[in-house]
């Protein structure tokens, strides 16, 4: 299986170069159509033990998305357990009375659909991609599994080591991948953002199958999930189905609200990490509102005029003016249950220092608490902004994925549909107050990639890295 994690830098501009391409072709098309964008909504039901149902009639091509979204991720865990929610996403694979080990995917490979699964810090979501003729299966293995799973400490032990290889292939042998990981330790230090989604290797050694079990019966109840279909579906036939398959699943227990916040961070925090690598890179991270605040919708567009594209403000100055970096971008998300990290990084051309490359992206930030952006990029970005929403949507997949992101994260499915009118409305006033107010010395943590290899990289290596 495949799972997700905090993003690595290298998996970013992977993800960026593949969206861009479309993006600012679509950016065009959706200014020339500037009425509000029409989404497909869902049909909304509550079952009896709690569980939440949205289904999407998408009946433009034969093919459905099924998707099961537990409000369970790292920021569930605790002290010398990082890595448990991660860990029995692996273990929901291992079989249950019904269908044994490695069933589950088989039947849905014969039925010509894939599956697979991810873990975040704020949830963990199982999906399968397939006919639409065929959903009932996959609805039928998930609720199989939501209350019948087997856990084996055979299973437990061989699937600790490939998570642990996992976490070697990710982070350690990672330089990039390591440094994010640095900068949320540094970042939070009381809230469960500190620890990384696959946790560290004492805590995944220390892992018992008790606290799995533990972990299982607490959270993997349907009174803590949503069931999402989208597709090529009928909604008023297949309720019965679900309901059939789901409401005899009892109701869980209400787990327990996670109240630890992070308090205001009152200086600058600085880290160096030393790894083999090739280059130097400069991270900067900031801690900013999730969706609960306006201000994160011009937060979304600064991201856009900072980062994205050849035109954004750092690649301008940073890789085609000075050409002291070989790649630069920006990561922020406001579909986060608790305020997250809007963080910047840049990796460093060779014979270029660290600090210079550090100084130019506080002198774009200052430039942008000091000038707000023109008509033009602002309008820019908000096209980019929007074109990748709606293009997002018009993916069963990732029309469900941002379903199940929302309801997830405590905002509601509604959200979404709020989304285009919000960022059409932040202004150039918008942008440059929250780059004051966030984007400050004492809100920010630096860290520096320092290679321990001399050797520079190849031309096509750089390239690869740079943006599109």
């Amino acid at each position: 299986m495949q799972c997700a994690h905090r993003p690595t830098m290298t998996q970013l501009n992977s993800r960026y170069l593949m969206q861009v391409s479309w993006m600012i072709a679509a950016s065009a098309l959706v200014l020339a159509f500037a009425s509000p964008v029409v989404a497909i909504e869902p049909h909304e039901y509550i079952l009896s033990n709690g569980m939440k149902v949205l289904l999407a009639e998408v009946p433009k091509a034969p093919v459905a998305t099924v998707q099961v979204w537990y409000k369970v991720g790292s920021r569930n865990e605790v002290m010398g357990r990082a890595g448990l929610s991660h860990m029995l996403e692996h273990m929901m694979f291992k079989g249950t009375a019904k269908y044994p080990k490695g069933t589950f995917s088989r039947l849905i490979r014969k039925n010509g659909g894939m599956d697979n699964a991810f873990t975040s810090q704020d949830f963990t979501a199982y999906f399968e991609n397939l006919a639409a003729d065929r959903v009932e299966l996959a609805l039928e293995l998930e609720a199989d599994r939501m209350q019948g799973l087997l856990l084996d400490r055979n299973e437990l032990t061989t699937e600790r080591e490939v998570v642990k290889e996992e976490r070697r292939l990710r982070t350690e042998d990672d330089p990039q991948g390591a440094l994010v990981e640095a900068l949320f330790a540094q970042a939070y230090l009381s809230h469960p953002y500190h620890w990384p989604v696959i946790g560290w290797f004492s805590d995944l050694d220390a892992m018992t199958l008790d606290d799995l079990q533990r972990h299982y019966d607490t959270y993997y109840s349907p009174n803590n999930a949503t069931l999402i279909v989208v597709g090529d579906i009928k909604a008023d036939s297949l309720l019965p189905t679900i309901k059939q398959l789901f409401e005899p699943i009892p109701r869980g227990p209400e787990p327990k609200p996670i109240t630890t916040m992070e308090p205001d961070q009152k200086g600058e925090r600085r880290f160096l990490l030393k790894r083999d690598a090739q280059v130097s890179v400069v991270i900067m991270g900031y801690r900013v509102p999730n969706f609960t605040s306006e201000d994160s919708y011009a937060l979304d567009i600064l991201d856009s005029i900072l980062s994205h594209g050849k035109s954004s403000r750092l690649y301008q100055n940073l890789v085609y003016e000075q050409k002291s970096s070989l790649a630069v971008g920006a990561e922020y998300s406001l579909l986060q249950t608790d305020p997250g990290l809007f963080y910047f990084y840049a990796l460093v051309s060779p014979g270029q220092k660290p600090e210079v490359v550090e100084e130019a992206i506080h002198r774009e930030i200052k430039r942008l608490q000091t000038d707000p952006p023109t008509e033009q990029e602002l309008q820019r970005a908000k096209n980019q902004v929007e074109a990748t929403h709606v293009f997002e949507q018009d993916s069963n997949f990732r029309h469900a994925m941002l379903l199940g992101q929302a309801e997830s994260v405590g905002a509601g499915w509604r959200k979404i549909d709020q989304f285009v009118e919000r960022i059409r409305a932040v202004t150039a006033k918008d942008i440059q107050r929250v780059a004051r107010q966030y984007l400050t010395e004492d809100n920010r943590t630096v860290g520096i990639l320092i290679p321990l290899l001399s050797k520079q990289p190849e031309a096509p290596a750089a390239a690869h890295l740079g943006g599109p």
